[in-house]
């Protein structure tokens, strides 16, 4: 909304990871899909990995049903498994709507005594965090998965020479 959001150290080496081990990623959010160009950009930017990028019909009243909606057509209409979720408090109950164990999910904020059993709170920051996927031998590669290609285009965006070209444009005018 007019902010640029700094990421999280290692939050992007976490995204790596699970896509190292074959998963595909979806990043799901509440944004309206006018801002699609803005938020892809700023994930290419970023150097987080492709993936599909799930927004909202225009500006909606309620942005997590939206997410479950989303995420609950991906496992009824395309029999998809989820496998891991990340996000903030308010996605905990997005994603125990999906039937996602709380061992499964992943939330950076402060632990509450109230959510603790819902989630796995991520309070050391994403490295240890990717230090203890990779210790606990939690994350296995994707089982069955047809690996999915996306074009080297950004997320959909134009080539990265038409990208850089239009902005340098938008910042000489």
């Amino acid at each position: 909304m007019g902010s640029d959001p700094k990421v999280r150290a290692g939050a992007v080496d976490v995204v790596r990871h699970w896509q190292d081990l074959g998963y595909l990623i979806i990043y799901v959010t509440g944004r309206p899909d006018m801002q699609k160009q803005r938020v892809v950009a700023w994930l290419a930017q970023h150097n987080f990995p492709h993936g599909i990028v799930s927004f909202c019909d225009g500006l909606v009243h309620d942005p997590l049903r939206h997410k479950a909606n989303f995420l609950k057509s991906l496992i009824t209409d395309l029999h998809m498994r989820i496998h891991a979720a990340y996000g903030s408090t308010k996605d905990i109950s997005v994603y125990s709507s999906i039937s996602l164990p709380p061992t499964h999910i992943y939330i950076v904020g402060r632990p509450t005594k109230k959510l603790q059993s819902q989630c796995q709170f991520i309070t050391e920051g994403y490295a240890a965090h990717l230090a203890q996927l990779e210790y606990n031998h939690r994350a296995r590669p994707a089982k069955n998965t047809t690996r999915m290609a996306l074009r080297k285009g950004s997320f959909g965006l134009p080539s990265q020479a038409e990208f850089l070209r239009k902005r340098n444009h938008l910042l000489r005018t």
